[in-house]
């Protein structure tokens, strides 16, 4: 068989606590982000830029500060959608208002650390609430925010609609282009924020930016502060108990995960929806962005991506695949049956497998490893 680890030696620390320690996984993920960069802007349409790839992208990223929170620290949070509006309205303002010429690199970091603050505050009750009670108070969260973004008219500059609508802006800035301080990376400088900026553009920015991220997250929980959110998580007493400072542990869940929500609300506006109100980060998203970490893996990198797809794909295979069976519904019974399949598979994998779909990809890889003789 072809996956096999037989004659792979470790020699060191660092080979036997790599990411990925079979040379085969090695492979497949490289050939595969080779593929990624460099298949979809070559021969995918604008539709599959702006109806799959580029929200596939953005869930994911906010399913994986979801998942850090979650998944690897315990803690409920059902306020996703307003740290998302966060990162939104931050970098709206950052790049309209404080820093006209930045790039989109940095006012997208920058509008991750006002989430991360934001969060720290709504953080704050983990310390003496849990389960349902902390998932209440972030829900209050979630009401809040959007009331404020709605009532205070400074967060849209003073838009009579209420409306954002996102600046043209380049990855780096005016910095990056030519003769400025940063000319060198002009040639890595395209426009990405602009209805007319090139889908490809846009698509290729959010890849890297989200493996960025994503190998930042696999090394967070493989390290430290990743121990630390799992052991409060499975036990908080006696995490405290061995040293560890609940308050800190669970701020910085809070922080880290805001962090990531608000880039991917920064995301949704500057690369994919371009113009946004705040019903665009409304509890539905929440919901939807809890659905991906469940249905995925809860605890889990890939679950994360593997549950944002599921989520992404479900209404477009709906869409295509019930009228190709000759089953011709409207739009409103084909939406129940799409939330009647979430709520089922929901259901499905809390009682059959509550590690989602990423525990499911990791048993089919330990029975190629064992074949024939799987146990």
């Amino acid at each position: 068989m072809f996956y096999r680890e037989a004659g792979q030696f470790k020699t060191s620390y660092a080979a036997d606590q790599a990411i990925f320690p079979i040379a085969q996984d090695r492979i497949v993920i490289g050939l595969f982000l080779i593929a990624a960069f460099v298949v979809p802007p070559a021969f995918a349409s604008t539709y599959w830029f702006n109806a799959i790839l580029l929200p596939l992208l953005i869930y994911s990223m906010a399913a994986l500060g979801l998942n850090l929170l979650v998944g690897y620290c315990g803690q409920i949070s059902l306020g996703t959608g307003a740290f998302m509006a966060v990162g939104a309205y931050s970098a709206y303002k950052l790049s309209t208002v404080y820093f006209p010429d930045l790039g989109l690199f940095f006012i997208f970091m920058m509008s991750g650390a006002v989430a991360a603050a934001v969060g720290v505050v709504f953080g704050l009750p983990s310390l003496r609430i849990k389960g349902f009670y902390l998932a209440v108070a972030t829900l209050a969260a979630q009401f809040f925010l959007q009331w404020l973004f709605n009532k205070v008219p400074w967060f849209s500059n003073f838009h009579s609609s209420g409306t954002l609508e996102s600046p043209p802006r380049s990855i780096f800035g005016s910095f990056a282009q030519p003769g400025g301080t940063l000319d060198f990376l002009s040639f890595l400088n395209p426009m990405v924020s602009s209805p007319n900026a090139s889908p490809a553009n846009k698509y290729i920015f959010a890849l890297a930016l989200v493996v960025l991220m994503a190998l930042v997250a696999k090394n967070l929980v493989r390290g430290r502060v990743g121990r630390k959110w799992m052991a409060i998580r499975d036990m908080d007493i006696a995490a405290q108990l061995i040293g560890i400072r609940p308050l800190r542990t669970k701020l910085s869940a809070f922080a880290t995960s805001s962090f990531y929500c608000g880039v991917a609300g920064a995301m949704m506006l500057f690369l994919y929806l371009n113009s946004a109100e705040t019903t665009a980060f409304s509890i539905t998203e929440s919901f939807n962005v809890l659905f991906m970490v469940i249905i995925g893996g809860l605890g889990s990198i890939l679950g994360s991506f593997l549950g944002a797809g599921f989520i992404v794909l479900m209404p477009i295979f709906l869409v295509n695949a019930l009228p190709a069976i000759g089953i011709d519904i409207d739009v409103a019974t084909r939406r129940h049956i799409e939330l009647m399949l979430f709520g089922g598979l929901m259901i499905f994998f809390l009682i059959v497998e509550p590690h989602g779909l990423a525990r499911l990809w990791q048993i089919t890889k330990e029975k190629l490893r064992l074949w024939p003789f799987p146990h």
